[in-house]
């Protein structure tokens, strides 16, 4: 039984990737910057209100993790945030700031606390999550796309430094996922555009080859997948689960 810790698990990718770790039979516990959040979580679930770009927060959890659970086997780093859509010149640099802190920031610092209670153990898996923006570049999305590249360069840089203590980390890029964010994405898109919302979905779908929007469980399934023994020489990959995104929006 794996101890499992997920960031920004009160509510969509993150619930789903708790809920896929509580149905394999790992301890799970799950922090979110919204408290409201974590109000319904199922019993035997931890959790924890915190702000990934806090450290002292941050640092804070992972001593209680030490004390409670004596360690821990599995993070997912998993926090972030869709940024402003805009063109690049329009961008304030107070929104660039906010949305490269959640989403690369928020990541280091996850990591930065997990490593030494995983070294400890001389085990443990790392799970990114990042973004098929993190693959292409998207227009109108430059703080966000900027931010899931440079995860994949924190995890690549974490699969090499934390090898040789058997811990792993591989970063997972969701295509556009159904749920109540992407919904905000595909408006703001469109309303850059000039676009119906319709347009933007059907631009984002028909960039795959299978012509679809990806389901939060589908990613958690491969969360659960990395965190497992089925993974162990699994490391310092990046692993799109989007229905094979060819162009993010041939719109564009």
């Amino acid at each position: 039984m794996s101890r499992v810790l997920i960031t920004a698990g009160g509510s969509g990718i993150g619930r789903a990737m708790a809920e896929g770790f509580a149905a394999a039979g790992h301890q799970v516990w799950v922090t979110d910057v919204n408290a409201d959040s974590l109000s319904d979580i199922p019993a035997g679930w931890r959790s924890t209100a915190v702000n990934v770009t806090d450290e002292a927060g941050m640092k804070a959890l992972f001593a209680e993790i030490a004390e409670i659970w004596g360690g821990l086997d599995v993070l997912c780093a998993n926090a972030g945030v869709a940024g402003p859509t805009a063109l690049v010149e329009d961008v304030e640099l107070a929104d660039w700031r906010a949305c490269v802190s959640v989403n690369l920031e928020g990541a280091f610092l996850s990591a930065k606390y997990a490593a030494p209670l995983m070294k400890a153990a001389k085990a443990g898996s790392i799970v990114i999550t990042s973004s098929t923006a993190g693959q292409f570049g998207y227009p109108n999305r430059a703080p966000y796309s900027a931010a899931k590249w440079a995860v994949i360069g924190l995890m690549k840089t974490l699969a090499m430094e934390l090898g040789p203590f058997g811990i792993r980390a591989n970063a997972i890029c969701p295509g556009a996922v159904e749920g109540p964010r992407m919904e905000g994405v595909l408006e703001r898109e469109a309303a850059a555009k000039g676009m119906t919302r319709d347009e933007v979905y059907a631009g984002y779908a028909s960039g795959t080859s299978m012509g679809s929007f990806v389901e939060a469980r589908d990613i958690a399934n491969m969360a659960v997948f990395l965190g497992s023994d089925a993974a162990r020489l699994v490391s310092g990959q990046v692993i799109a689960v989007d229905g094979h995104t060819e162009n993010p929006d041939p719109k564009v």
